[in-house]
């Protein structure tokens, strides 16, 4: 059953209509179709979608998008296109004579494009219907998941060969005669990302005390003996998908207490990995890493664990489903990251993240970087 004809019927609409370029996740996963430039999504329930395009992008939507195009003038703007202030209200009025009914429209829908319609029918906003099918990953999708991840590890490796070739001079790494900061191992993650044809941004190199900040991006010299948090999470340029990976470690010898949490956080993986699959709640695996970092004598509030386990992961790097303290029942195709972490301001941050898909039996890792604290 498709969960989005399903959607339409439900709210008493004639079609579901959607408006964005393939920036939006929603409009890249419906039409398939990748443009800097707005297209037009209309769907009725029981008919294939169709997008409404620039003749200058027909031929390439012909052959890219996952639905027969039309062009606008196809679609009637043009008989109701005067002047350049009609832009939204001749937009709508094309769009209505499409649907031929009232309109479901995703919670991003443009309002200028929405009150226009509204002259001719009423627009019903959905509930996040395209982001609940999104989570659900078919083969396809896991093999371009997979694929970035391999990338991902390709960046990783840069990077961790990078910290381990390091010098140490007066608590300091030294690299190439200069001082190693978090910017020239950010640096290297992105050359090598882009040598697999995937890009990235916001890449967390996170030394020392900012490794205790879970989303630092961190900057400046990297100091030995030191907690080095790297998360990278990038997207392939031609697919859209993203994978997200995490590791810690340290050049030189850890404390007691560094060793202690990277101990703790890597059988808290190891245990969440173990209770994963489809039909549990992804609330139900979040508390038990809670429990057992508890366990353990860490704070699981202001300090210690204070993130979700872990999230979805497909064309956008947040997505769907949660496992968190709202995460509901896990299915089948889910792809999620499972990143416990411990960040004790003083001593600073472990986290351990990888990827993979749920299954009826289980999870399926798709993550092949060993976890090595000590470089």
């Amino acid at each position: 059953m498709d969960l989005l004809d399903d959607a339409i019927r439900s709210s008493g609409a004639a079609a579901y209509v959607g408006y964005a370029s393939s920036v939006d996740p929603d409009m890249r996963y419906l039409t398939r179709f990748q443009t800097t430039d707005p297209v037009i999504y209309l769907k009725r329930p029981g008919e294939r979608g169709l997008v409404v395009v620039s003749q200058m992008e027909y031929a390439r939507a012909a052959a890219e998008s996952a639905f027969a195009p039309i062009t606008r003038a196809e679609a009637g703007l043009f008989t109701h296109w005067k002047d350049p202030s009609e832009r939204w209200s001749a937009m709508a009025a094309a769009i209505a004579g499409l649907a031929n009914g009232d309109i479901l429209v995703p919670p991003s829908f443009p309002i200028a494009l929405a009150r226009g319609l509204e002259a001719h029918c009423r627009v019903l906003i959905d509930d996040g219907t395209v982001q609940r099918r999104r989570a659900v990953k078919v083969p396809a999708e896991v093999q371009e998941i997979r694929a970035v991840q391999r990338a991902n590890e390709a960046a990783m490796a840069a990077a961790i060969a990078m910290i381990r070739a390091a010098e140490v001079r007066d608590g300091l790494l030294v690299e190439g005669g200069e001082v190693l900061t978090a910017e020239r191992v950010r640096a290297e993650c992105h050359r090598t990302l882009l040598s697999h044809g995937c890009r990235a941004a916001d890449t967390i190199v996170a030394p020392g005390e900012q490794s205790a900040q879970p989303h630092q991006r961190g900057t400046g010299p990297i100091e030995a003996d030191r907690p080095i948090v790297i998360d990278i999470f990038p997207e392939d340029e031609l697919s859209g998908y993203f994978a997200d990976m995490t590791r810690t470690v340290v050049r030189g010898e850890p404390s007691d207490e560094v060793a202690g949490m990277f101990e703790a956080v890597r059988d808290a993986k190891a245990l969440a990995i173990d209770r994963i699959r489809a039909g549990v709640p992804g609330a139900e695996i979040h508390q038990a890493v809670v429990d057992h970092f508890a366990e353990r004598g860490y704070p699981t509030d202001t300090s210690g664990f204070t993130h979700n386990l872990g999230h979805g992961v497909g064309l956008e790097v947040h997505e769907l489903p949660s496992l968190g303290p709202g995460g509901g029942l896990l299915e089948p195709g889910n792809v999620v990251t499972i990143e416990p972490g411990l960040y004790l301001p003083g001593v600073g941050g472990v986290r351990l993240e990888d990827i993979g898909v749920v299954t009826g039996e289980g999870f399926e890792n798709l993550t092949r970087f060993p976890e090595e604290l000590v470089l």
